[in-house]
């Protein structure tokens, strides 16, 4: 295998046109994260589907997703990081369109767990390759595009699903990976070199197995906890006990096995390990966040779909701006400063946001989202910075791809605990808003409340009504108050990262051809 330029000498065009074909890579996963969201009405219609089966469109492929990030280290050292990468990208747009031809429940969804296995892949590899053809000096820049690709696609997804969905079809929400697939095929495979193979690298497949059993036994738990009262079904306990037993085979495998699927030297890295918290955190408080705020505007403020998305755009715009902005601090500030101002202005927004009914204006949700998207453009990029500035080159590839699968991991936790908790706080609220409305409560006698008389049929659905809406609105607010207290929470984190001593060594053979 011959040589090729490190990043100190790689010609800036070709680092250009390498990091545009990583992005559309990148931009193409993490739109379906949302893209299907506003879909999910118009596609449960179309396969017969239940509300509570529906969900499984979204959970299947973020859970594959999750399952599949940490093997892509293993699959590059194999076969060649630019050989699976195209792969990946080829898998992913033939199971889009799969996804978009589907008929029924069982089909989009088993599309869908093959469309996330596939693009799961397609961050930690691409991070790698950005991390590696930049030099020290350049990395902050370089994760500055990086995260704002991989940050507002989600809050894009609503966007662009919704008009797609609205003008043409929901099936197209699928289909608009196949252009983007095509752009970012050609382009990697035209200016991304191969890096060195490894035919003897092993998969430690028993590892893999426990740690793909416990995220899909602890997605199952978490999903449908809510609906089946949690520990009064047998098939909750069970779940709950497959996931504990398979993490904690998984943490003596690690420990006692040579060569275990983890690394454990990679927790021995404080940064690494510290920064994979927060990045736990940043999946759980920003696309949980999402996840709430579009039924909350659409379901309590009627907003249609494409105002909806429209009106959390500015969020996606705050991520954007932030990330160019602290990508040229990183290396003259202090980065555990920009992470401590990320969590103060993340803790600060959703803090307005527990303070929110329908009444509240449009122009507060669009400044608040935008003050949320800059505290996450303060934390993901001096995050990833930090998080491998101290990590051998040796350890990287393994080291990307547990990273993003702590915050998949997260997202999907996030999503579905805050679901969770909307439903049975409304349920909760109601039966203590309701304990008030009686007979005997004089309220109900003044002239103001002329149609909500108790004794009556009309009255009393009423009244339900009202009910239903306060308490679904307090509801919100508790959700919002537990995302800022879990930003509170992690910002004395911020005092065991350690600032680098010295530039990591790159390793150069990442762009060997």
């Amino acid at each position: 295998m011959s040589s090729t330029p490190s990043a100190a000498t790689t010609p800036v065009a070709n680092r250009g046109a390498i990091t545009a074909c990583i992005i559309l890579a990148v931009i193409m996963q993490a739109l379906d994260t949302t893209i299907a969201n506003v879909a999910l009405p118009y596609i449960q219609g179309s396969v017969a589907a239940s509300a509570d089966q529906i969900n499984w469109v979204l959970t299947s492929y973020i859970v594959a997703a999750a399952i599949m990030t940490p093997p892509s280290g293993f699959l590059s050292q194999k076969f060649g990081r630019k050989r699976v990468l195209l792969v990946a990208i080829v898998g992913f747009v033939v199971a889009s369109v799969l996804c978009g031809l589907a008929q029924s429940l069982t089909q989009i969804v088993g599309f869908r767990l093959l469309q996330g296995l596939f693009g799961a892949a397609l961050v930690p590899l691409s991070q790698g390759i950005l991390l590696d053809i930049y030099s020290v000096e350049e990395r902050g820049s370089a994760m500055a595009l990086f995260g704002v690709s991989v940050m507002v696609g989600p809050v894009l997804g609503p966007v662009i699903g919704g008009w797609l969905t609205e003008n043409i079809s929901w099936r197209w929400v699928f289909y608009i990976n196949v252009p983007i697939g095509v752009l970012a095929f050609a382009g990697i495979s035209i200016f991304v070199k191969e890096t060195r193979i490894d035919a003897q690298a092993k998969l430690d497949w028993f590892g893999f197995g426990m740690l793909s059993l416990g995220i899909a036994s602890l997605q199952l738990f978490l999903d449908r906890g809510g609906q089946l009262d949690w520990f009064s079904s047998g098939e909750i306990i069970i779940e709950a006990i497959v996931c504990a037993s398979a993490f904690y085979l998984l943490l003596i495998h690690t420990l006692t096995t040579e060569k275990s699927f983890i690394n454990p030297r990679l927790f021995l890295d404080q940064n690494f390990t510290v920064s994979m918290l927060f990045i736990f955190v940043v999946g759980v408080t920003y696309l949980a966040s999402l996840a709430l705020m579009t039924p909350y505007l659409q379901s309590l403020m009627g907003y249609p779909v494409i105002t909806a998305g429209i009106v959390m755009g500015p969020r996606g715009l705050g991520t954007m701006v932030c990330m160019f902005v602290v990508g040229r601090l990183i290396g003259k500030i202090d980065t555990r400063i920009l992470l401590f101002t990320g969590l103060a202005i993340t803790a600060w927004a959703m803090y307005d946001m527990t303070g929110w009914t329908p009444d509240v204006s449009q122009w507060t949700i669009i400044s608040v989202g935008f003050v949320q998207g800059a505290g996450l453009g303060f934390l993901f990029v001096p995050l990833t910075t930090i998080a491998f500035a101290t990590l051998p080159a040796d350890m990287r590839g393994d080291g990307t791809g547990l990273y993003n699968l702590s915050r998949n991991v997260g997202s999907s936790v996030g999503i579905a605990v805050v679901a969770a908790l909307l439903v049975e706080n409304t349920q909760a609220n109601h039966e203590a808003i309701a304990s008030y409305v009686t007979p005997f409560n004089h309220a109900f006698q003044a002239p103001a409340a002329a149609g909500l008389d108790p004794m009556t049929a009309v009255g009393r659905a009423s009244l339900d009504s009202i009910v239903t809406l306060q308490a679904t609105i307090i509801a919100y607010m508790d959700d919002f108050k537990l995302l800022m207290l879990m930003s509170l929470a992690v910002m004395p984190l911020v005092f065991l990262l350690r600032k680098p001593k010295a530039p990591p060594a790159i390793d150069h053979s990442a762009v060997m051809e």
